[in-house]
């Protein structure tokens, strides 16, 4: 969907840091650090579309105050906690760096999994943006919310769950 990142930060370089590239050694740590940073902004990438779907939230959530069904807006405040979390976490996440002394050394090959995995966590944002189609429906409509606002919170709760394996990838 956003292409390799990587990619167009390597393609990016002016001819000073292409000549920098040819010290020996420098090549390879540049290299890893544009992959970071891939990583970095494919993560903020993926918060700004979750950010999109908190906001339709809030939006879903003033209707229902207005509409005087306190209730579901409460049921969907925990929605709001959880999703905002998420954000954080994405935009918080560490990305791959291994210092010189630590005893985890991360290479190439981890940080690759890294920008996959966060590339994956794009497949919530459709989920969630699906389920608030739903419950907005059923707002609109005058339905019962019940349904919908738990299969939302359950949904933030499995991504919270893969998120939460990202580290794994950094540790294998």
């Amino acid at each position: 969907m956003l292409g390799d990142l990587t990619e167009k930060i390597q393609s990016s370089q002016n001819r000073f840091e292409q000549l920098v590239g040819r010290i020996p050694g420098y090549r390879g740590y540049k290299q890893k650090e544009q992959r970071r940073e891939a990583d970095k902004l494919l993560r903020l990438h993926v918060a700004r579309q979750y950010q999109e779907q908190i906001d339709r939230l809030n939006r879903l959530q003033y209707q229902l105050t207005t509409g005087g069904d306190l209730t579901a807006m409460m049921v969907l405040e925990r929605a709001v906690s959880k999703l905002q979390l998420l954000i954080d976490r994405l935009r918080t996440a560490s990305y791959g760096y291994a210092g010189v002394f630590d005893a985890l050394k991360v290479d190439e090959d981890v940080l690759d999994r890294l920008y996959e995995f966060d590339q994956n966590m794009l497949s919530g944002v459709e989920s969630i943006s699906t389920i608030l189609d739903e419950l907005t429906d059923q707002v609109n409509n005058g339905h019962p919310t019940r349904d919908a606002a738990n299969k939302l919170i359950g949904e933030l709760e499995q991504l919270h769950r893969i998120f939460g394996e990202r580290q794994e990838v950094i540790l294998r």
